[in-house]
């Protein structure tokens, strides 16, 4: 592994942060967390953590020795001063005298030692920091170290690679009983560089962070070496189908196959992120791949994004895609099992009450493919596919050397269900829409983009789809949480399945499809052209049938049911005069919408419109409305306001209809007008 450590970059931090009053302990303590963090080999979200004792001067003037390690919820790799929370050391030493301290009581003891109460937690091995008396202190779960931990005769092997210079501790949960045990091991020999934890990580330390930096790169490296000059040949390859499916033939059902079932047709959703590369599908086309899987994780910190380990499922093979959903439900039955067993064996075992999390994997592996990573948002789902190539990389190394061999499954459990963590977990509630994904066309309109924006607040990604790539990407900033744009012509069936294809390959599927895209043509219907008739069809009528086909055929595919909601406006209802190239295809839409209720009811899609009306929008633009208040004989102020409510009705108006038809779940085959009040409109 390579020392990025560079003499110019770490002055040139302790420099930019002593003009903020940043003392250089602290500085070289940010610039190293950074380079350790920066390599995913070592650290992955999160994970990780290090220290450095220092002074600090409190509120009143007072100075203190003080332990500054790594906060809870800091990414090491972008870490700041703040995020290692400085804590008085004189409590933290005096702790070590204790017999016993309970995982509550030692959050509480750090808290109440804090300089700034404001400061996030600190590490839950902060005591391990403490207890061991050198200036700076690194620990990371290097995958090569894990190789070597992840063995039977562990012990044995780490003494081999590394000799005297290291101390072994053997496993133990993370907290004040392991603080107390590596404390003892290395008094009981001072001379050693360093900690190996078994299947656990690694601890370095040192007078100065480029000390305990250099050891730890030194012996990552070491372990590296060892890895790849002992290594035996590879197993046995499983055997493929002659021709393999895509993933996005299969996203969509093992989306569906991971959703949470809450009864009666709710589900909670995942996204689900694929990830391959040449590295990736070498591996899990071993033989072996779905026994490896099920020893679990290379490390028990991983339990926390990945539960206990991955589930392989069967390569998918193109002509027995129809067998598929099949094959998949069954893998995933199996895992519900295997976790529900081990949840309910291990919470037997003491009268600590606990809540049993979803039971669904979050790491599919894919013969021939690669693998997807699942979570309630975009962002877990990308983090559970970042720790499963580090997953695979320690198995890799550990296999090479001997026989993957975790922590068990019992000792996994109190990891996973830390009473800090369920605490953690009690307090997160879900958005509304978290897990879904909708697909939005039109979506860089006015209508489409205030629908995006509150979706997305709303805690659904938004695939928002319009002719103009730039405004769609656009659009998708502006509304957030991971949102994309999507530039495609609606008009043409091969760019709408592609708009379909892209949120299948960015989320695995989708749940809503907002069909919103449109324009009017106006004329006098006996004067009008077939071709901008058959134009105003191919957009206002045959573009929403493309969207809401393409939509179904994935939502069968999930079999969690969806929501198709369609912009018919109030012309569908309620004609103006030389609007019914508008008009026409509105009326057919409306009614579109409602077969679609009727057919797919049984299959829990759910199928609804918006009747809106007088909305600025790029449909409904400036000069229309001047042309059509005109021909009114108003003013634009009060053709805009002319309904009951005499109050202008917005993009905002309508979207919150469609958010409203969205979450009602018992609700299909329903217009729901949004025009502040029009008698004529109004459906009888």
């Amino acid at each position: 592994m390579q020392n990025l450590w560079n003499d110019a970059d770490a002055e040139k931090m302790v420099a930019d942060y002593a003009r903020e009053g940043v003392g250089r302990d602290l500085a070289l303590r940010v610039y190293t967390t950074r380079l350790l963090g920066g390599e995913p080999r070592l650290v992955l979200h999160g994970g990780g953590n290090t220290s450095c004792k220092t002074k600090a001067t409190d509120l009143v003037g007072d100075e203190w020795d003080v332990l500054c390690v790594k906060g809870s919820g800091w990414d090491m790799a972008v870490i700041e001063p703040q995020g290692l929370p400085a804590v008085k050391m004189g409590a933290l030493l005096k702790a070590r005298s204790l017999d016993k301290l309970s995982d509550e009581d030692m959050v509480a003891l750090q808290r109440s030692n804090l300089i700034d109460p404001s400061s996030p937690n600190p590490s839950v091995e902060t005591l391990l920091h403490a207890f061991l008396p050198h200036k700076f202190v690194d620990h990371t779960h290097s995958t090569a170290i894990l190789a070597v931990v992840d063995q039977e005769d562990s012990k044995a092997l780490v003494k081999k690679v590394f000799g005297d210079k290291m101390g072994y501790v053997p496993y133990i949960k993370p907290g004040f009983d392991l603080a107390k045990a590596a404390a003892e091991i290395f008094d009981a020999d001072r001379k050693v560089e360093g900690l190996i934890l078994d299947k656990h990580g690694i601890f370095t330390f040192g007078d100065d962070a480029k000390q305990a930096y250099d050891r730890m790169i030194h012996y990552v490296t070491m372990a590296e070496d060892y890895v790849a000059k002992n290594g035996k040949p590879q197993p046995a390859k499983a055997a493929l189908p002659a021709k393999l499916a895509k993933p996005s033939d299969i996203a969509p059902t093992l989306r569906g196959a991971v959703a949470v079932a809450r009864g009666e047709g709710r589900f909670d959703r995942m996204i689900s992120d694929f990830r391959t590369s040449d590295a990736i599908v070498d591996f899990i086309n071993s033989a072996k791949i779905a026994e490896l899987a099920g020893r679990g994780v290379s490390t028990p910190d991983l339990s926390i994004r990945i539960k206990t380990g991955p589930m392989a499922v069967p390569a998918p093979d193109v002509d027995k895609l129809g067998d598929y959903k099949a094959v998949v439900r069954s893998h995933v039955d199996a895992f519900v099992k295997d976790y529900t067993a081990y949840f309910e064996t291990n919470d037997a075992l003491d009268d600590v009450k606990r809540t049993m999390l979803d039971p669904m994997p979050r790491l599919t592996l894919v013969p021939g493919l690669g693998m997807f990573g699942h979570g309630r948002t975009l962002k877990e789902a990308k983090i559970a596919s970042d720790v499963g190539e580090m997953w695979i990389e320690a198995v890799r190394g550990a296999e090479a050397i001997g026989n993957f061999h975790p922590l068990s499954k019992a000792d996994l459990f109190p990891l996973e269900y830390w009473s800090l963590e369920q605490a953690k977990l009690a307090s997160n509630k879900p958005k509304p829409l978290t897990g879904q994904v909708v697909l939005i066309t039109g979506g860089a309109g006015a209508i489409g983009a205030a629908t995006a924006k509150l979706f997305a607040a709303n805690g659904a990604h938004a695939v928002i789809v319009d002719l103009d790539p730039a405004k769609a990407a656009e659009a998708a900033k502006a509304a957030g949480n991971n949102s994309i744009g999507v530039g495609a012509d609606i008009t043409k069936p091969a760019e709408m399945r592609a708009a379909f294809d892209k949120a299948v390959a960015i989320y695995g599927g989708v749940d809503i499809l907002v069909s919103n895209a449109g324009a009017a043509w106006e004329g006098r219907i006996g004067e009008l052209d077939d071709a901008t008739l058959r134009k105003s069809f191919e957009l206002n009528f045959f573009a929403h049938q493309s969207a809401a086909q393409n939509a179904v055929r994935i939502m069968l595919e999930q079999g969690t049911g969806g929501v198709l909601l369609f912009n018919t406006s109030k012309q569908a209802i309620n004609p103006g005069p030389k609007f019914g190239a508008y008009g026409i295809p509105k009326a057919a839409t409306l009614f579109l919408s409602r077969q679609y209720a009727l057919d797919y009811g049984a299959y829990g899609i759910r199928s609804n419109a918006v009747n809106a009306d007088r909305i600025r929008s790029g449909l409904l633009t400036d000069a229309m409305i001047a042309s059509r208040s005109g021909a009114r004989g108003v003013s634009e102020k009060e053709y805009m306001s002319g309904n009951l409510l005499g109050q202008e009705v917005t993009a905002d108006d309508v979207a919150q209809a469609f958010l409203h038809q969205a979450l009602a779940e018992r609700t299909t085959a329903n217009v729901t007008t949004v025009d502040g009040g029009n008698i004529a409109a109004a459906l009888r």
